[in-house]
């Protein structure tokens, strides 16, 4: 047992256990909620602090950005200043960070200080993780990622509807303050409780890898800005995007020759010569992609197409996470009893698919909410039956400190895989718009009978209402434009659907090939 796990010591029993999942999955959801929380809050930011959209998309982009470059380093901190320490002192970041962006007074105090929460949000996800995962002895650890997963599944939906509660009902830096009690809380019960692994020797300043730091940054802060404003820039058109994806790329370049060639790396590579964890690690982001992806979409297209309200939009998506919730105990039981991880994500991804051909089936102008009911509970039984497995699967041959490493691994590639969805699905839904309505405008035939009776009809109702003929024509072909333009966008995010669950379908055979190794071990040895 003791190559196993590498930290017996660490498994704890009874209340304290529960106390330590408590507190793992508070923060997980302290990080995944403020994700998602602020997008509805926007426009109020907008007005209150006097800034552009440009501006005030900042302050999702500096959360993200922050993020994405802490949690691949989270490992070697955790190494450096002791377990306990640096998971107590990323929610006293945080907790003060959220205070301080409640505070703020204009949108450039409130981007740099989302920058700061962001930082010590990315070192909960993975500190969390891989304390669950430690906490518990190796024949529950699935039931740990499943408990994990309740937190990192249910956050990001449970943001928009309490988002727009507080922005409807107080005032949006109210979004930030209830960070603060749940802060000290959680601070308080990680003090008393996390043991922290012993690690050999703390590095010397001198021995820090710097260069794979500001490689690293360079790498991930270039892509994630080229992701976030990659299409209200233009891509590529735009110099700026075009500098930061060059600076991206040797970025990459030069971080991953320098961790390999390096004798004290700050991201240790070589763990992904473990091939559960190369395959996990593709899994996450494709996972992110899909998990984003849709709860992006989704309450995009009821807001801007149906009409609905923040809250509205939100409250959507609760049964599907609830599902999603129910499904994980039964998850992680499976994969004790032996289940293979590999055909739980084949058919989690069949189930996705399945998801996504129903939207593409479903979207009109005025669609239900009765309508969207059961496709978003097939989605949220879809994801349970990724979630799980994909976290299981690749942490299940690492063991002691790598642990860690590979859990920074997964929640990087989640990060980036939900970054390039939603920047991949914006891009796509301007573009494929534009091209619907050309299709469209080609098929209004103003010779055709049929069009100038329409137009007509609605001429007349706008004399009726006191307008001159001309301004009443002019009306008439604005409302007719409106319509096709609409229509384009309904057309396009079914193209999106479509298009999503062709992505999960093609993931289905090579997930079939994954030669899994002993991942079940032999737990009859075990006790």
């Amino acid at each position: 047992m003791q190559t196993l796990t590498g930290n017996d010591s660490l498994v704890e029993y009874g209340v304290k256990r529960a106390l330590i999942t408590f507190t793992c999955i508070l923060c997980a959801l302290l990080e995944i909620v403020d994700t998602t929380i602020v997008n509805v809050a926007l426009n109020d930011m907008k007005g209150t602090l006097g800034a552009t959209l440009t501006d005030v998309a900042w302050v999702i982009t500096a959360y993200a950005i922050a993020n994405v470059i802490v949690i691949p380093m989270t490992s070697w901190l955790s190494q450096q200043f002791g377990r306990r320490n640096y998971f107590a002192a990323s929610i006293i970041i945080f907790t003060l960070a959220s205070f301080l962006c409640g505070n703020a007074t204009n949108i450039w105090e409130l981007v740099a200080f989302r920058f700061i929460q962001g930082m010590g949000g990315g070192a909960l996800l993975v500190t969390a993780q891989t304390i669950l995962t430690e906490t518990y002895p190796p024949e529950k650890r699935s039931m740990a990622q499943a408990i994990y997963g309740m937190g990192i599944i249910v956050g990001p939906t449970l943001g928009p509807p309490l988002g727009g509660y507080i922005v409807d009902n107080y005032s949006w830096p109210y979004i930030f303050y209830i960070n603060v009690p749940l802060g000290i809380l959680a601070t308080m019960m990680a003090i008393s409780l996390v043991k922290s692994p012993k690690y050999g020797n703390k590095q010397s300043a001198r021995e820090v890898d710097w260069w794979g730091m500001i490689f690293l940054i360079m790498f991930i802060g270039s892509l994630q800005f080229v992701l976030e404003h990659g299409q209200q820039d233009d891509w590529f058109e735009d110099s700026t995007i075009l500098v930061l994806s060059i600076l991206s790329f040797f970025g990459l370049f030069f971080f991953i020759w320098r961790e390999l060639t390096y004798a004290k790396p700050i991201v240790n590579l070589r763990v992904l010569k473990d091939k559960n964890l190369q395959v996990g690690t593709v899994m996450s982001f494709i996972l992110g992609f899909g998990l984003f992806g849709s709860t992006f979409i989704i309450p995009l297209y009821t807001q801007s197409i149906l009409g609905w309200t923040a809250t509205d939009a939100g409250l959507l998506l609760i049964p599907s996470s609830i599902m999603t919730g129910i499904m994980m105990p039964f998850i992680g039981k499976m994969i004790q009893s032996g289940v293979p991880q590999k055909y739980m994500v084949a058919v989690g991804l069949c189930i996705f698919f399945g998801f996504s051909f129903f939207m593409f089936g479903l979207i009109t102008n005025d669609t239900g909410a009765e309508h969207m009911f059961w496709p978003l509970i097939i989605r949220g039984v879809g994801l349970g039956l990724l979630f799980v497995p994909v976290m299981t699967l690749s942490l299940s041959t690492l063991s002691g400190k790598a642990i860690g490493e590979g859990a920074a691994f997964t929640g990087m590639s989640r990060q980036l895989g939900g970054s390039f969805g939603i920047a991949l699905i914006t891009t796509f839904i301007s573009r494929d718009t534009q091209h619907h309505r050309v299709d469209l405008i080609s098929h209004l035939d103003p010779s055709r009978f049929e069009v100038q009776q329409r137009i007509a009809g609605m001429q007349s109702n706008f004399v009726s209402k006191g307008f001159s003929p001309n301004e009443a024509l002019a009306k008439a072909h604005q409302l007719i434009e409106g319509t096709v333009m609409k229509q384009a966008t309904v057309l396009s995010y079914m193209d999106v659907f479509l298009y999503l669950g062709v992505l999960f379908l093609i993931c289905v055979p090579f997930v079939l090939l994954i030669k899994q190794g002993k991942n079940k071990v032999d737990m009859s040895n075990m006790h």
